[in-house]
């Protein structure tokens, strides 16, 4: 019953394991980009989120106010040029904004078309609970929250029970080993534990808005590379054996003071509800 339930519904629990002995039970789903409202993150206490849209104009020392400056006078010269209509060089330049323009409105398309993820969140915060009773408590309950955007979700909600709250092992991450296990170098390293904390960061990072991960694991970043090494040294054959060379020039203090902080900023976005 349990997983006809979130396979109807594309919705599936997940487990989270932090630093601290507390592991956390929460909700994910895929979405294409366009579906979904982002989490307000309005009252989350960061000042680096890469979303919120703010005024940076300041004024500008010097620089008259508008009621400082002189009132604009139509010239003969002037009017004539608008009889005259545009020039050739700007209907050319017109018409290259309109193809940008028109090529701008194709990507926005194309990108609200893309899956990303949406987890149980409200405000900016990852909802995590202790207990499979507490989740489901929650889902059925009618407090706030990010999921409840969904389509089918008052369906779905009802029909959740604790005893369908079980994590997948695909859908379980133990992030509180991540940091020891770097410090224990290439040798040491764990290519599924690793690869599996890349994932969930960077769902949870794009989900919460959260700048500093977000901007951690970016492709060509750092920690980007070390996963692009592990996959390749996983995979074996040539490839592998130049993958696991690249792995050893990866500093191991480097890579694990990165994912300490990357856990930190997961950790402080966390409200634990039971």
């Amino acid at each position: 019953m349990a997983s006809t339930l979130w396979d109807d519904y594309q919705v599936t629990p997940v487990e989270v394991a932090l630093p601290g002995g507390k592991v956390g039970l929460t909700l994910r789903a895929y979405r294409p980009a366009g579906e979904l409202t982002p989490t307000d993150v309005s009252e989350r206490e960061d000042d680096d989120d890469v979303f919120a849209a703010k005024d940076s104009r300041r004024p500008i020392p010097g620089l008259a106010d508008d009621e400082d400056m002189p009132e604009f006078v139509w010239t003969k010269e002037a009017l004539d040029e608008v009889a005259a209509g545009p020039a050739e060089d700007e209907v050319a330049e017109r018409a290259v904004e309109a193809e940008e323009a028109e090529e701008e409105e194709e990507a926005e398309a194309a990108a609200s078309d893309e899956e990303v993820p949406a987890f149980l969140s409200h405000k900016g915060r990852l909802l995590l609970f202790a207990s499979a009773k507490g989740l489901a408590d929650f889902v059925r309950s009618n407090a706030p929250h990010d999921l409840k955007q969904l389509e089918g979700w008052s369906k779905f909600a009802k029909s959740v029970k604790a005893d369908d709250v079980v994590a997948g092992e695909d859908d379980a991450y133990e992030l509180d080993l991540v940091v020891e296990n770097l410090r224990g170098g290439p040798d040491a390293w764990d290519p599924d534990l690793l690869l599996r904390a890349g994932e969930f960061a960077r769902d949870v990072s794009y989900a919460l808005r959260l700048k500093p991960v977000m901007v951690a694991l970016s492709p060509g970043s750092p920690l980007d590379d070390l996963d692009e090494a592990l996959r390749a040294s996983a995979d074996g054959g040539l490839g592998g054996f130049f993958a696991k060379r690249k792995l050893r020039k990866i500093g191991a203090e480097q890579a694990s003071i990165g994912w300490r902080s990357i856990i930190g900023k997961i950790s402080g976005a966390v409200d634990w509800r039971d």
